[in-house]
Order: C-alpha cells, then structure tokens, then sequence
C-alpha cells in the first residue's frame, strides 16, 4: 500500500509524529535555456520587470517556505535555511538555479528544494517573456538530501 493512501484508498498526509527529529538537507537544481538577447538582457540588466536573478532568488526562497501550500501532502516544516545559487550558462545560453533548504524536523525538504528551483526558474520565465517566449525549463533534479531514516542520497550522474 502506498503510504498517502489510507484503507480506503483515499489521500491522507502521512503521520510523521513518530518519527525523530534529525537535521535535513536538500539540494535540488534545475536549468533555463534562452536566446542570447533574453540572457544578454538579463545580464545587463535592462529587462523591463528589474533585475531578473535577484527577483528570481527571493521566488525561490518563497517557494520553498509555500512549498506546503501547493504540494498537497507536503507536512509544514520550520525551515532553517534556504540558499540559493544562480550560475552562469553563457554556451547554452541561460542560467542554472541551485537550492539548498535545511531543517531540523521529521521529515525530509526535498520538495521544498524542488518547488524552491521550480519557483526561480518560473519567475525568470515571466520576467524576461516578452523577450523570449520559447525559453525552455529542464533538468530539475534532486542533487542530494541527508537525513532521516532512509539515510544519504546523491544522484549518481550528479
């Protein structure tokens, strides 16, 4: 049975009272490809929205503390620290979001890291759209998580 479905086969938030609490981290990223004169606006900064990747940084914190209210059975967590790191893709062109979401509780962040690069990377999407509607948003990916019962994870292609 999978575990947020009940005896009934009904949706349910798993009971994670049991559970110790232990220090958690993820790290998720995720990619924008652009055409050079959306990434050179970006870069110079003369988007008509305001800086692009600053915004883009404050959504992805954002995201990761909503993460609760979109992700429906997502358990609320006192997140700790969320850091996020924007890098450069001149070739591609576009940028590369990085999250890094930290707690101390019962259950993991990994969504939080997730929905954190989704969030960054939509907002850069819709800052820079009426330069280039074509943009793409791939390989978002959980990097890594610690913590908890099942232990480390890193992606193996990571």
């Amino acid at each position: 049975m999978l575990t947020h479905l009940n005896e009934q086969n009904l949706p349910r938030m798993v009971d994670v009272g049991d559970k110790n609490i232990t220090r958690r981290i993820a790290v998720a990223s995720g990619e924008i490809k652009m055409s050079g004169q959306a990434y050179d606006a970006i870069k110079s900064n003369t988007g008509k929205k305001g800086p692009v990747l600053q915004t883009a940084v404050i959504a992805a914190v954002m995201g990761a503390k909503k993460t609760s209210d979109l992700i429906p059975m997502c358990h609320p967590l006192p997140i700790t620290s969320v850091n996020i790191d924007v890098e450069d893709l001149p070739n591609l062109p576009g940028f590369k979001i990085i999250a890094t979401v930290i707690t101390d509780g019962k259950t993991g962040v990994e969504m939080e890291a997730l929905t954190s690069v989704s969030v960054g990377l939509l907002t850069i999407y819709d800052m820079i759209k009426a330069i280039d509607k074509s943009m793409q948003i791939s390989n978002i990916a959980l990097e890594s998580k610690s913590g908890g019962k099942s232990g480390d994870y890193r992606r193996k292609d990571a």
